[in-house]
């Protein structure tokens, strides 16, 4: 008897599956947990964030905030005991003072997903990612088949991995069973059945028939994927149940910034609007996203910010640019804050304000940069 118990509860442990979330101490990544905490109580959530020590004093005050509302935030540290003052230090060392760009993001594999994926080691994950439904792309895809990327604030929750399983014509026979027991009788139901029955071809491809299938019924169609995924070994596939198949909702970035306000936590102190004066005419600026304070992944504007706000941090990205490596291509740092350059800048982003107050559009960094330019794995 107590060796069938124990049994059972090897294959319980086995079988276990974790929810994670990673808080980058951007606006995404902290909306996200707060709509989680707020509307599926019951998910036991570990949160995580990836400390590279090298962040600005505002993404660490957000996280702190972060931490008092939603419980432990694990700090992740990559190159534990190394003697260099941070993991950047220790990477960019054995690098041989190579700078990383947006061609070679060796920092974000070293600091942030090699480590994650050593927290999660060999267990079933799902992993919550704040990309929004107003954002057309898909974030970090782990290469290791236990982790499962879930996207809860888009209209498909699922990654591109899984619908294009899912949608893949040697599973139709079963994809069009599994409707055809899931779907309620109604005058949809045959054209959702013969929607589900059409083979994946150019005119008819994945995506479109996966906005198809949505398009009927939301709900439906993640039921679906989730009874195609109890027979693969997806994590999901691996739970009794999961309350995000009935989620309907869709956030964009004004429903972020609503979030974060109402929740008492708080939006970034790094998006706050910082007004300036050039030849006569006012501009602001801020920074656009969070990351460590010399990502390459900023524009020049927000270097200038850099420069202007936190002088100290910007002394410390010039030292770092050496032997011909610069983290903007064909420009130092130390080119960039030359009073003409810097009256350049400032100057450019005055006129592109200006053309998004005619249109109607917002004038904040966050609306004329947008969240195109950037590493996903970092930001949100």
């Amino acid at each position: 008897m107590h060796i069938a118990v124990d049994t059972q509860q090897e294959d319980d442990e086995m079988t276990k599956v974790r929810h994670i979330l990673g808080i980058s101490g951007g606006k995404d990544s902290a909306a996200l947990a707060i709509y989680l905490k707020q509307k599926y109580p019951s998910l036991k959530i570990e949160y995580y964030n990836s400390d590279t020590g090298c962040e600005l004093a505002e993404t660490e005050t957000l996280i702190n905030r972060l931490e008092a509302y939603l419980g432990k935030i694990e700090r992740l540290r990559a190159a534990e005991g190394s003697p260099e003052p941070t993991p950047f230090h220790h990477f960019l060392k054995a690098m041989g003072g190579f700078l990383p760009s947006p061609q070679a993001r060796w920092c974000t594999k070293k600091m942030k997903l090699d480590k994650f994926e050593e927290y999660v080691g060999d267990d079933y994950a799902v992993s919550y990612v704040g990309i929004r439904g107003d954002e057309d792309r898909d974030g970090y895809i782990s290469s290791k088949p236990n982790i499962q990327a879930i996207f809860p604030f888009r209209k498909n929750i699922w990654s591109i991995d899984v619908i294009n399983k899912f949608l893949h014509q040697e599973n139709l026979e079963q994809i069009v069973d599994i409707y055809e027991r899931l779907c309620p009788q109604g005058f949809l139901r045959d054209e959702i059945i013969e929607t589900v029955k059409k083979p994946i071809t150019k005119q008819f491809y994945y995506s479109k028939k996966m906005n198809a299938l949505l398009d009927y019924d939301i709900r439906l169609f993640n039921h679906a994927v989730f009874e195609f995924l109890k027979t693969t070994d997806y994590p999901v596939g691996k739970l009794d149940d999961f309350p995000l198949l009935d989620n309907t909702d869709v956030l964009v970035k004004d429903d972020i910034f609503r979030l974060l306000r109402e929740s008492g936590v708080g939006v970034p102190a790094y998006y706050e609007e910082i007004p300036f004066e050039v030849d006569g005419e006012t501009g602001t600026y801020c920074r656009s996203r969070s990351g460590c304070y010399f990502c390459f992944f900023q524009q020049k504007i927000e270097w200038i910010w850099l420069y202007e706000q936190h002088p100290d941090l910007y002394a410390k990205a010039m030292e770092f640019e050496k032997d011909g490596y610069t983290w903007n291509q064909n420009e130092s740092l130390a080119d960039l804050i030359k009073p003409e350059r810097i009256r350049q800048i400032k100057l450019d982003i005055i006129r592109r304000q200006k053309e998004n107050r005619e249109k109607n559009k917002g004038t904040t960094l966050v609306d004329i940069l947008g969240d195109d330019i950037m590493c996903t794995n970092c930001f949100i």
